[in-house]
């Protein structure tokens, strides 16, 4: 089984998808980052899925499940680097990702947590 790596760099903790996600790897990777935000204080969660070029609903469902459970635990997510036709897709299947944020790479989804961080009074 693949795990995805999770990577900290200061309060934001940066996931990059390169895989296929099977139901299992998305399990772990949910409960890893989870574990992590807990653990690190984190109020940023980066997902680059640029590494994706093809998605279902599955993915989909699994983004969204992602920022639901960083946002109970006071962190804000970003997706970046999503495709054009990913997004195409993800349109098509019905999904609009509720409240998950998108920046189109990772030095704008940067950007957009620290915007959000002030927003919220969560600089230090």
């Amino acid at each position: 089984m693949d795990r995805i790596p999770i990577l900290r760099m200061g309060e934001t903790l940066l996931v990059t998808i390169q895989v296929d996600m099977q139901d299992q790897t998305a399990l772990v990777l949910q409960e890893d980052l989870a574990d992590r935000i807990a653990k690190t204080g984190a109020t940023g969660v980066m997902i680059d899925i640029s590494g994706l070029e093809i998605v279902d609903s599955f993915v989909g469902r699994m983004l969204s499940t992602i920022s639901g459970i960083a946002r109970i635990l006071s962190a804000h997510t970003v997706v970046v680097g999503m495709q054009p036709a990913v997004a195409i897709t993800l349109v098509e299947l019905g999904l609009s990702l509720e409240g998950v944020r998108t920046a189109l790479n990772v030095e704008r989804g940067m950007l957009l947590l620290g915007r959000i961080r002030q927003e919220h009074g969560l600089v230090r």
